[in-house]
């Protein structure tokens, strides 16, 4: 039997602005719905060609930045530096170590020699930390002026704090709004599921005829049960209402506050699925930019255009590192690039 929740809705109570908003609610049900199911489709497809498309060409970038990192330890032992000159190269060198700490673009071995140039940093920093500090008046002028700029950059940095601390308190209210949406269906879930099985179970039913046909209705409650699929459980309960009490009554006032919480907890826990889901398909920040500027409703063809944005990004990246590298490998070239600061 074809049913339409919100046609009975229109159709048999008069609409108030709470049954209005259960049929947009409805509305956007359907639409969450069919958007999920067009992710879920989608995902294999998307996750092949992202990593097609991405990591061989991270994986040459990666290889470049190691090799950078070796051009430089190099650097230190071939070349004369200066000690301002060392200083930066060195800097660099542990910018590089972090950056390649435990990637999975490169082979093992590299990884090795990228976590024992660490530990050598680590272990000098630890080793300048402890050494002891002298003062001299022109420091102690350089300190003064310092804890004056930092007073002058306190509001900016108490701006910051402010801003930072209101994004975190309304993520910690949109993840206890998901918490209590989340309780709420399944609270509903099996509300309504208890309901429908009580009335329909095959077991009461004398009629070989009708069991047969309340046995298929209690099977699809139990797979939309087990796919917590509240709305198909809700339309199914009206469904069955209906048809054992021949009428098409409608909702009582009592039932529609019920399905207007139950299909409100729906709603956040698809998006919360659809979010999720686009969330673990997408991993540059560009493109998580674009899927937070979303708001849940990015396009299935515009994440493979910001997939092509993505490739075309990382590969100018890498022709400016191998260019870099290029220069790394000659002292005039690292000379070159210490004197414009572009190491």
């Amino acid at each position: 039997m074809s049913f339409d929740l919100k046609t009975t809705i229109q159709t048999n109570i008069e609409l108030s602005t709470p049954d209005k908003k259960l049929n947009r609610l409805i509305d956007e049900i359907e639409q969450q719905k069919r958007l999920l199911s067009a992710w879920q489709s989608a995902k294999d497809e998307i996750r092949s060609y992202s990593q097609k498309a991405l990591i061989p060409t991270y994986r040459e970038l990666y290889t470049t930045l190691y090799e950078q990192m070796q051009a430089l330890w190099n650097s230190l032992s071939y070349y004369d530096l200066s000690k301002s000159d060392t200083a930066v190269v060195e800097d660099k060198i542990q910018v590089l170590t972090r950056l390649l700490q435990g990637s999975h673009l490169l082979s093992q071995k590299h990884l090795d020699e990228v976590e024992k140039m660490h530990a050598y940093y680590e272990q000098a920093s630890e080793y300048n930390k402890k050494k002891p500090k002298k003062k001299t008046a022109e420091a102690l002028d350089e300190s003064e002026n310092d804890l004056v700029q930092a007073d002058d950059a306190f509001d900016d940095w108490n701006s910051d704090q402010y801003q930072q601390a209101r994004e975190e308190a309304k993520l910690k209210r949109q993840q206890e709004k998901q918490a209590k949406a989340s309780m709420l269906v399944n609270q509903s879930l099996k509300t309504v599921y208890l309901k429908i099985a009580s009335m329909i179970h095959p077991d009461r039913e004398p009629d070989e005829s009708k069991k047969a046909e309340k046995t298929e209705l209690l099977q699809r409650a139990n797979e939309a049960y087990e796919q917590e699929d509240l709305f198909f459980l809700l339309k199914l309960q009206l469904e069955v209402e209906q048809s054992k009490s021949g009428s098409n009554k409608g909702l009582t006032a009592e039932q529609v506050k019920f399905y207007q919480q139950a299909l409100e907890a729906q709603s956040q826990s698809l998006k919360k699925q659809i979010q999720e889901l686009i969330d673990s398909l997408v991993w540059s920040n560009k493109a998580k930019i674009a899927v937070s500027k979303s708001k849940g409703q990015l396009n299935i063809a515009d994440l493979y255009k910001q997939i092509d944005a993505d490739v075309s990004a990382v590969k100018q990246q890498l022709k400016a590192e191998k260019q870099r590298l290029m220069y790394m490998g000659k002292e005039s070239g690292l000379e070159l690039l210490l004197e414009h600061g572009v190491l």
